[in-house]
């Protein structure tokens, strides 16, 4: 236990919140990472191009940044322990959705026939429609947990809280393919998508009974609350109207923070989601490897992201300790974590020495991207006051999303025009250079947006935007 000045114990109830944010970012991706790994079979049972996949990936990605948006404000208005038991609620229905994805792509096509709109392929609006219920529940995922974690750790802890529950990116990303291709092998793909869907309503059960707002909360001890607030900064830089009680969305875009955050997004959420939905299929195309082949590289490269997250979420502290500012240290640790996903560019170039070898190079960006992450994340709550982080962090969710739209129809139109032409490994070697070099120019434009640390002075007093 940690103790305060005068010895006294301050308590750990923080860390059983964030390790209920772990688990819940867990299933978060559990859920999200089923479809990439059914995919290659699903592709060829259903006859996808490598297009209709896009369009299916994109529309979670879409609609995901869209309901970011919204999702932050809900998290500000109606605090964090009703939003998150919300959104757990819809996403795990929508996972569980997609094992009827061919009933829900008839009753589409009928309802788009009724208006005289012409049928898309049944899985494919069926799938679809599973994916967009998955996304807005899921957009709730982190405007929650970052509020959460605002709200129950001082600003020297914040990164490294986040890396961890982060990090339930990542075992989640590792246990997909440990257990969904034996699900689907054993009981259908149909299988993977409820059993892996239902696992939210447990958690729901656990958070209603541990959570409350820290003031409210028996659980938390006086010193621990006091030790938790001890570092709060006064505001530096009022770029609201201060008779206003709560910024407005415009009021927050005329921040320059919030468009570094939303940069910082843009830039790089594409890359993971690239890398998340992509690489099954990459194995596949590269290697022909599909099913149960992928699970043991795949688990590698998840493991090792789970490293980056909390790794990246601890190198703050390092420089703190030696006298760094936070927004220092949190930008200095940024700057060295950007320049490791430079050795993705070697992963096509020698690919042809085995699976392996772009395996671990792609780990290696994959978990720069959590180290980068977790601490991108945690600016929001450097610069912006506890009732507007949720809107900010639903700013950026947009700005990300529509970046891993992007990333992912690029990737879709890039991967059908080489590969008609047998050279679809060119393709790949353009993502691949993509992904490589968005940290760089990520943070030289969040620098150039905010050279120096200032704290948005967000308003009191009137009314609710």
């Amino acid at each position: 236990m940690r103790h305060n000045a005068t010895g006294s114990n301050i308590g750990n109830y923080r860390w059983t919140i964030c390790s209920l944010l772990f688990f819940a970012t867990t299933i978060n991706y559990l859920d999200r990472q089923v479809l990439s790994l059914l995919a290659p079979s699903l592709s060829k049972s259903f006859g996808w191009s490598n297009t209709d996949y896009a369009n299916i990936a994109a529309a979670f990605q879409f609609v995901y940044a869209v309901a970011l948006l919204f999702a932050g404000r809900v998290v500000d208005r109606i605090g964090t322990r009703r939003a998150y038991h919300l959104a757990i609620f819809i996403w795990s229905l929508g996972a569980i959705a997609h094992a009827y994805s061919l009933a829900i792509g008839n009753a589409v096509n009928s309802l788009f026939a009724t208006v005289g709109l012409a049928a898309v392929p049944a899985s494919v609006a069926g799938f679809i429609v599973a994916r967009a219920i998955l996304a807005i529940g899921e957009a709730g995922n982190f405007p929650a947990a970052i509020k959460a974690t605002a709200e129950y750790f001082p600003k020297t802890e914040r990164s490294f809280a986040t890396g961890i529950f982060n990090s339930g990116a990542n075992i989640g990303a590792v246990l997909a393919p440990l257990t969904v291709p034996i699900i689907a092998s054993l009981w259908g793909w149909e299988a993977a998508f409820m059993w892996i869907g239902a696992i939210g309503f447990l958690w729901m059960a656990f958070w209603g009974g541990l959570y409350e707002e820290p003031g409210s909360n028996r659980r938390l001890g006086k010193a621990e609350l006091a030790y938790i607030n001890h570092d709060a900064e006064a505001p530096a830089e009022a770029c609201v109207d201060a008779n206003v009680r709560k910024a407005t969305w415009g009021e927050l875009l005329r921040c320059r923070q919030t468009w570094a955050f939303a940069v910082g997004k843009f830039m790089t959420d594409g890359i993971w989601w690239f890398f998340l939905f992509w690489l099954p299929k990459y194995l596949a195309s590269a290697y022909n490897m599909s099913g149960t082949a992928l699970s043991l590289p795949l688990t590698v490269l998840y493991s090792m992201t789970m490293v980056g997250s909390i790794g990246g979420g601890w190198l703050p502290k390092y420089f703190i300790a030696r006298g760094r500012s936070v927004y220092d240290a949190r930008m200095k640790a940024m700057l060295l974590i950007a320049f490791c996903p430079l050795v993705v560019l070697l992963a096509q170039p020698l690919g042809g020495m085995g699976y392996w070898i772009p395996v671990i190079l792609i780990g290696v960006g994959a978990s720069a991207h959590q180290a980068w992450s977790a601490n991108l994340f945690t600016t929001a709550s450097d610069w912006f006051p506890k009732n507007a982080v949720g809107s900010v962090v639903g700013i950026g969710g947009l700005a990300g999303g529509i970046g891993g739209v992007l990333v992912t129809k690029l990737g879709g139109a890039l991967f059908d025009y080489y590969g008609a032409l047998g050279e679809i490994q060119t393709g790949y070697l353009i993502m691949f250079a993509i992904c490589a070099t968005a940290y760089l120019a990520a943070w030289v434009v969040m620098k150039l947006l905010v050279p120096v640390n200032k704290m948005v002075e967000l308003p009191k007093g009137l009314k609710h935007a």
